[in-house]
């Protein structure tokens, strides 16, 4: 779609949302700038590569680097849109950490005129949009700011925040729709505008808290019922049931949609977003941090269950398969495969071996343990233990007679055709 050739955007934070983003704004015909604190993140857009796995993204941003639309800094430069897409953390208490934002706010501060507009597309606790206004207030005594009042300002603050899948980012940053709230509905207008250059989605405006609230709740609605699914696969494991056939099953009723359980909850958005309901209102979120509890606790859970199978077959090599914290991408930010994976490494240290097809290196949870990278086809080979952590399609497609010999503890369900055997003694192998 075109967009304003002589409109300049300015993308804070390079990462998974604000590289795909600042890309797919310069292909449109924007000059963009995208700014890091990260000197080899500058270094590797401007000689157009990409620091992060990303289908087609490699291309798109080479092209658009090529052709001069895109570049990246070190230093936030005048813009006429201002575009915040930097993590937000929690504490060690859980509580949500906003200092990114405000230090990526008080970086843009300098920049602002009269006219420009900032959106926020930082997944935050209710209230950031705000913070992060009242803050300009402080920086920029010289610029109107708006008000909930209705009172405009001079320039335009809203947030629009993210709601994409890894592995389909540039198609659904298009297709999916955008909540687009501003501090003012004169505000959410204008960056309604801004984003109907390139979103086919459908863009609807409400306020800044709205939408804030929004993309909180559409991931702990994704993180409850992640949890009833980890629950019953415990439940079902005590009562020997398969747990796959019985969501299988019961998913056939017309209004039942069971998810899949699996190690536990990951990635940047629904093994953290939750927490900022409970800590903006911990007296009454307790569904949300219950199945937040649950999901956790299914991590240790795998580890106990793993540990179990490992410990019957004291000398057998084990691989531990997927460290990504979803299926076929190399994100492993809050994977519980990780977790896993790492607990099991600093228990049996070299005896472990990390299959993961997506990794150059092992994650430095595995630093000092002992534990190495192996190829898949080389661990079917030597390792006689395996602990399924993700569906990656490269495991699915192992038959069963490659496997048939092997001990396995499947928290995915990919190879629930295992044989399963009554006997769990060294001479023969089981599937749990």
């Amino acid at each position: 779609m075109p967009v304003d050739s002589n409109q300049k955007v300015s993308v804070i934070g390079l990462g998974y949302i604000g590289l795909p983003t600042a890309a797919l704004i310069a292909r449109g015909g924007a000059q963009v700038v995208g700014v890091d604190v990260s000197a080899h993140v500058v270094e590797t857009v401007n000689s157009g590569r990409v620091h992060i796995e990303e289908v087609d993204l490699d291309g798109l941003v080479q092209g658009v680097v090529s052709r001069g639309n895109l570049r990246a800094s070190l230093e936030v430069e005048p813009s006429d849109v201002f575009i915040i897409a930097v993590p937000t953390p929690v504490a060690e208490d859980r509580a949500p950490d906003i200092s990114y934002i405000l230090k990526a706010a008080r970086t843009v501060a300098p920049a602002l005129k009269a006219g420009d507009v900032v959106i926020l597309e930082s997944t935050s606790p209710v209230g950031t949009t705000e913070a992060m206004r009242d803050l300009f207030t402080q920086l920029r005594p010289d610029l109107k700011m708006p008000m909930q009042n209705g009172a405009a300002g001079d320039i335009a603050i809203a947030y629009c925040p993210e709601r994409v899948l890894p592995g389909r980012i540039l198609v659904e940053l298009i297709d999916n729709d955008r909540c687009i709230g501003g501090i003012t509905p004169r505000c959410a207008r204008k960056a309604l505008a801004f984003y109907r250059q390139f979103v086919r989605g459908q863009c609807i405006t409400t306020t800044a808290r709205a939408a804030e609230m929004v993309k909180l709740v559409e991931n702990s609605f994704r993180d409850v019922n992640i949890a009833f699914a980890n629950e019953l696969s415990v439940i079902a494991e005590r009562m020997d049931i398969d747990v796959w056939e019985v969501i299988r099953l019961a998913n056939r009723h017309p209004r039942v949609n069971i998810l899949q359980p699996g190690p536990g909850v990951g990635g940047h958005c629904i093994a953290v977003d939750p927490w900022f309901i409970v800590h903006g209102d911990p007296e009454n979120a307790r569904l949300i941090r219950t199945a937040r509890e649950v999901n956790d606790g299914k991590t240790d859970y795998v580890v106990a269950r793993a540990s179990d199978l490992i410990d019957e077959f004291p000398g057998e090599t084990v691989a531990c398969l997927g460290l990504a914290f979803k299926p076929n991408i190399d994100d492993f930010r809050e994977s519980p495969a990780v977790k896993v994976a790492a607990r099991l490494a600093r228990r049996y240290g070299r005896r472990i071996r990390l299959v993961e097809p997506y990794a150059q290196a092992l994650p430095m949870e595995f630093a000092g343990t002992g534990a190495e990278l192996m190829d898949l086809d080389t661990a079917l080979e030597q390792c006689g233990v395996f602990v399924i952590l993700v569906d990656h399609d490269m495991f699915k497609s192992v038959p069963v007679d490659e496997r048939a010999d092997k001990a396995v503890y499947d928290t995915r369900g990919i190879w629930s055709d295992q044989p399963r055997r009554i006997s769990a003694a060294p001479a023969g192998r089981i599937a749990v």
